[in-house]
């Protein structure tokens, strides 16, 4: 090791030492992001579940970075914490903050160094959790950007070819593409799911990810995020609860009869439910997807409950206990899972658009899974179904909703597509699209 004049150094040049050799970066839809908030904020705040790959993108445009959770610096961390924080943030920019949340104080420093520099691009921070403790803290408001960051979409894992694009849809393109993925790989992507680490690997490897995962969050971070002790039994059954009840919008007091049990053996009121599931949101392990109220066209009560999901669907097969070969014994199942995997990469890529996900539901049984709504008034809608046997009835429920929405305010829609588990795209008569999860991209 090469002569050092004091710790800092040393610990430097230890860090670069220890340097492992990465996998090569495949690109994500967040990339072009970050890249276009670095150019206008002086911070950008990256969120997340933990493994989804927020860190890695990051070491993708950081010149210099600080890892809080180094535990050879521990020491040094600590110290420079207590007496000169500022010290931290020196370096060349972007400088990533991996795991900020650990080291708050952190946050209003940024904030100063921000206004001090009236440069963007200062600064990457990257967090697994929601800090709850914001007492002191800046909002943040002028300086910092944030982008929120999901496991892999199946384009990203380059497992879907891509051929047939959100935005083209709204564009109004003609669509043409054939899926290469078989419903035996289907239902491989989704117990596997999109965490970076498992892509490529053999499957019997690639499969641990979100078993392990599932293991870290019951056994240690829904009670690390906020230190509160929780019962990982009573966490187990919850997550059990909601897997069984994913993509429906099963209410509190269907989860809390669930994870009480027959049996009575687990004892627990809607509060304390409401609480644990609350801590799974801070870890960003539950994404549920909220209700659309558009402007209707007659008076037409909607539902407004959101609809369970997980952050990604491997989740719900890890929790209960899915291999791929089970999920094929289990069509209903396959089915709810599916349309939460389709759920996940429409966020991803609607985010890329500035656009946001929503289901449709009214009080006369009519449902839609997702609607993707752009700033500009713009909006398309989903149905989601595994086999082309479905595919009239979801044509049906998307047209019935173009003629429900009061388009004098709403807008016609860009488009109505059918996402399906089957191999080609294509536009029905009725103008429907039928577009498989294996083409899409954002």
């Amino acid at each position: 090791m090469a002569k050092v004049s004091n710790y800092a150094e040393y610990l430097d040049i230890l860090g670069s030492e220890y340097q492992t050799v990465k996998q090569e970066y495949l690109k994500r839809v967040v990339d072009e992001e970050l890249n276009i908030a670095l150019k206008y904020a002086g911070a950008v705040l990256i969120e997340g579940p933990k493994w989804c790959g927020k860190t890695r993108t990051a070491e993708e445009r950081a010149a210099s970075v600080l890892y809080l959770q180094d535990i050879r610096k521990n020491k040094f961390y600590a110290h420079t914490l207590d007496n000169s924080p500022a010290d931290l943030l020196e370096g060349e920019t972007p400088r990533l903050i991996d795991e900020w949340q650990t080291a708050p104080i952190l946050w209003n420093g940024v904030r100063f160094e921000v206004d001090q520099r009236c440069e963007p691009g200062q600064f990457i921070l990257t967090g697994s959790a929601v800090l709850l403790d914001t007492r002191g803290l800046h909002t943040g408001t002028g300086r910092f950007a944030r982008i929120f960051m999901r496991p892999m979409s199946l384009f990203e894992s380059q497992e879907s070819n891509g051929s047939v694009s959100l935005a083209s849809l709204f564009n109004g393109d003609k669509i043409k593409g054939t899926s290469a993925l078989t419903i035996r790989d289907l239902a491989y992507v989704l117990v596997r799911g999109g965490w970076p680490d498992s892509i490529g690997k053999e499957e019997k490897l690639a499969l641990r990810y979100a078993r392990d995962y599932v293991d870290s969050v019951i056994n240690g971070d829904i009670s690390r995020v906020d230190g509160v002790e929780r019962n990982p039994e009573r966490v187990s059954r919850l997550m059990r609860s909601l897997a069984r009840n994913v993509s429906t919008m099963a209410n509190m007091k269907t989860i809390n009869n669930d994870v009480t049990g027959k049996d009575n053996t687990d004892i627990a009121n809607e509060k304390t439910i409401a609480s644990y599931i609350n801590a799974l949101k801070q870890i960003f392990v539950i994404e549920d997807l909220p209700a659309w109220s558009p402007d209707m066209r007659s008076k037409t009560a909607l539902r407004t409950s959101s609809k369970r999901h997980f952050v990604d669907p491997s989740v719900a097969a890890a929790v209960l206990k899915l291999s791929p070969d089970g999920l094929l014994k289990d069509f209903n199942m396959f089915g709810l899972l599916f349309e939460s995997l389709c759920i996940r990469d429409l966020r991803i890529y609607a985010q890329s658009m500035e656009g946001e996900l929503h289901h449709f539901h009214d009080k006369n049984g009519l449902e839609v899974d997702a609607i993707v709504s752009l700033y500009d008034k713009q909006w398309g809608a989903f149905e989601i179904k595994m086999g082309g046997k479905e595919e009239d009835k979801a044509a049906e429920n998307l047209l019935k909703l173009k003629d429900k929405v009061n388009t004098d305010e709403m807008g016609s829609p860009s488009f109505l597509a059918i996402l399906t588990a089957t191999e080609d795209a294509y536009l029905r008569r009725d103008g429907v699209y039928v577009i498989p999860l294996g083409c899409l991209r954002n």
